[in-house]
């Protein structure tokens, strides 16, 4: 079974205990990729972070496709639109405490196992410890 990126449902997890401990949420943000909408004279090296914070932001919007808010960059009120897939990581200013992810697609499907076939018995499937027969790609964010 195909199932949806869990990176927008990280987000907002990472996003509210964030805030939820007193921090600022800051997300990093690959610039360069299509469809992002961010102040380009900020951008460094093709990235480019920006606050999510309740006060600096307003009408923060973290869907399952898009993140967006309304900020001020220098006074001037900006429209900000992220695609989930842009966004490489979510943390907190004063510890650095979060997560990356990573620059790939995250909602690519997984590659084929090339052993999966229908003469396969269901508990054989569920026997095995994920699809694609490899160990869970986790990061210590610290």
């Amino acid at each position: 079974m195909t199932m949806t990126s869990s990176r927008p449902y990280m987000i907002r997890a990472i996003y509210e205990w964030v805030v939820d401990n007193d921090c600022t949420p800051y997300i990093l943000v690959n610039a360069l990729f299509d469809g992002v909408q961010v102040p380009q004279q900020y951008v460094k090296d093709g990235q480019i972070v920006l606050n999510i914070s309740p006060s600096a932001v307003v009408a923060l919007d973290v869907g399952n496709d898009e993140l967006g808010f309304r900020g001020r960059f220098a006074g001037v009120a900006q429209d900000i639109r992220v695609p989930i897939a842009a966004v490489l990581g979510i943390y907190a200013r004063e510890n650095g405490q979060g997560m990356l992810f990573d620059a790939e697609d995250p909602g690519a499907p997984p590659p084929p196992t090339g052993g999966d076939d229908d003469s396969t018995s269901g508990q054989d499937k569920q026997d095995k410890k994920s699809p694609s027969g490899a160990k869970p790609n986790l990061k210590v964010v610290k």
